[in-house]
């Protein structure tokens, strides 16, 4: 099983002037422990879970473009990008531009938004969820054709593309992970588009049970648009908090082979509080090495 790190606060000792170099060491430490994804939030204010919108908050493809001047083998994506922070043409070159100068790192995930207070605070359009998932699958058709030998046009509902140039291309044609587990729209979309989808998973002892639900949704999804289940990547969203030392990482992997048994093959955690850097290294030092096999 692979690990994603997932970062989701930005307030370390020392204010903003510290933000900078603690991120650049989470990124080395991540790829000294072995971590496999090292991912981001996507949001303009930061989340009540997490202190709430006057606690720091990033713009995230920014510092996905700051990691990959500081890492070389780590894969970098937001997790996940809402559809509604930018238009679809404009996201493909973004994450085309992480890739190259990454090196044929990025990932892009992909999600249909739903933080409205963000949406209303900066003035960003907020459009009903029927409406977001409509965006939602136009920008999905957006970035694969931009990412592709077909440079045409786009005649979409919510968009409309007169050229879809995007040169250069990716190095690697960043990986599609689509956030979600709603069982009529998002897994139809990611059984349609997608290399990969993301899941809520806790520790709840009926967790791996509700995850395999879902991923037998998405096998009967995928088997009517005739796509290959096998080819989509099944990872989840840790939601429970991950302490340090061996007894933790212990009953951590028992869980995690309890997902693995499911079918899971990447899991992403969360430092919700404390020090990220103590957290990568404890990952590095007791949870990568008892997954790594699942």
């Amino acid at each position: 099983m692979r690990l994603g790190a997932h970062l989701v606060t930005w307030n370390p000792p020392g204010g903003p002037q510290a933000i900078g170099p603690t991120l650049a060491d989470v990124g080395r430490a991540s790829e000294d422990a072995g971590v496999a994804n090292l991912s981001l939030m996507d949001h303009y204010l930061q989340l009540d879970m997490a202190g709430g919108p006057h606690q720091p908050m990033l713009e995230g493809y920014t510092s996905l473009g700051f990691l990959a001047g500081v890492t070389s083998t780590v894969e970098l994506q937001l997790l996940v990008t809402g559809v509604t922070y930018r238009h679809p043409g404009l996201l493909a070159k973004i994450v085309t531009t992480l890739d190259v100068l990454s090196g044929g790192r990025a990932v892009l995930g992909l999600g249909a938004a739903w933080y409205e207070r963000e949406h209303r605070a900066l003035g960003v359009a907020y459009p009903p969820v029927a409406e977001r998932f409509e965006r939602l699958e136009e920008t999905l058709q957006i970035v694969r054709q931009m990412w592709s030998d077909d440079d045409g046009p786009f005649e979409g509902r919510h968009y409309r593309l007169a050229e879809t140039l995007n040169v250069p291309q990716p190095i690697r044609r960043p990986p599609i992970m689509i956030g979600g587990g709603g069982e009529k729209k998002t897994l139809r979309l990611v059984a349609r588009y997608a290399d990969a989808c993301n899941l809520f998973a806790s520790a709840a002892a009926d967790g791996p049970a509700q995850v395999a639900a879902k991923l037998d949704v998405l096998r009967t999804h995928c088997a009517r648009e005739g796509t290959d289940i096998d080819a989509i990547r099944p990872t989840i969203l840790w939601t429970g908090r991950l302490a340090p030392g061996a007894d933790s990482a212990a009953r951590f992997a028992e869980r995690m082979a309890a997902y693995a048994a499911v079918g899971v093959s990447e899991v992403h955690v969360m430092p919700l509080e404390g020090d990220p850097l103590a957290f990568v290294r404890n990952l590095g030092e007791h949870v990568i090495p008892r997954i790594g096999d699942l």
